[in-house]
């Protein structure tokens, strides 16, 4: 009787546990698809500034922008780190953490002055536990991260590069490539001359521009929307494989509820078969020793 309300108490835990993962599992889905469709609005949208930046960079210009150069030397550098405010989403915090810290370490052992800055309490409390310095810190990047927001990070990181207060941006983060595939990785995205050369129009000759009012003054105003378009591409597809990753580990939390509950019901009804079997057994032996 004891090992039967066992069993009971176990298998109702079991299933509050699955409501529980299952309701994160549609929450999770809900925001994907909210988040899906900002990430592919924003696509477009920077594949076609990257595509005119590219343009400019292929056409005969006497003049650059600051954001294309490359520095001379790479002495001080900033690393972003895109992480999670929450966890219950698998692996995808440490992929990208263990990219992060591969990339600091290869960075730090060539001379690199490397000032670290991580958004996501995940990311804050690992590089607390590991004692890896940063130098700031942001909570408030939430699943609807707005473009106001991106830019005031944005705008520092353009005037710092400008200023020759930095050499080189990289941001460690998850890119979206589809649905059922997000890969870890560490861009750099500024210099964004990679940027420029990415773009450039389908037919992959040569562009010639009349350009209103000056191609000076045109330049100088897409380039940084470029750069601030990518920074905010980079948050966007954080934010969706955030959600899938989130969506696909409740799923299977939910299935092995399923199982263990399934499991559990067995070992009940086989414990209420025995039970009864021996209370039958207790009944007639009782008979027939009166007999």
């Amino acid at each position: 009787m004891a090992n039967r309300r066992l069993l009971v108490k176990r298998l109702k835990a079991v299933r509050n546990i699955r409501k529980i993962t299952r309701t994160m599992e549609l929450i999770a889905t809900s925001r994907f698809k909210k988040a899906m469709d900002r990430a592919t609005e924003a696509a477009e949208y920077t594949r076609k500034i990257s595509e005119i930046v590219g343009d400019l960079g292929q056409a005969e210009l006497r003049f650059s922008h600051p954001l294309l150069e490359k520095h001379a030397e790479e002495k001080r550098s900033v690393m972003l780190v895109l992480t999670a405010n929450r966890g219950l989403c698998g692996g995808y915090n440490a992929s990208v953490l263990r990219q992060a810290v591969a990339h600091l370490r290869g960075l730090r052992e060539r001379g690199v002055d490397v000032s670290l800055e991580v958004s996501g309490k995940r990311g804050i409390k690992f590089l607390n536990f590991q004692k890896i310095a940063y130098s700031q810190a942001y909570t408030h990047f939430e699943d609807k991260t707005t473009f106001a927001e991106v830019e005031v990070l944005a705008s520092r990181y353009v005037d710092d590069y400008i200023a020759g207060r930095i050499d080189r941006l990289d941001v460690a983060y998850t890119r979206f490539i589809s649905s059922s595939k997000q890969l870890s990785v560490v861009e750099t995205i500024l210099p964004i001359s990679s940027l420029a050369g990415a773009g450039g129009s389908a037919g992959g000759g040569r562009v010639d521009y009349e350009f209103l009012p000056s191609a000076e003054e045109i330049l100088s105003e897409i380039v940084p929307a470029a750069f601030r378009a990518k920074l905010f591409k980079c948050f966007l597809d954080a934010i969706v494989s955030e959600q899938i990753a989130r969506m696909v580990a409740m799923k299977g939390a939910t299935e092995n509820a399923d199982e263990m509950a399934g499991s559990l019901k067995q070992q009940y009804n086989r414990a209420r078969q025995a039970g009864i079997t021996s209370e039958l057994a207790e009944i007639i032996g009782g008979a027939a020793a009166l007999g």
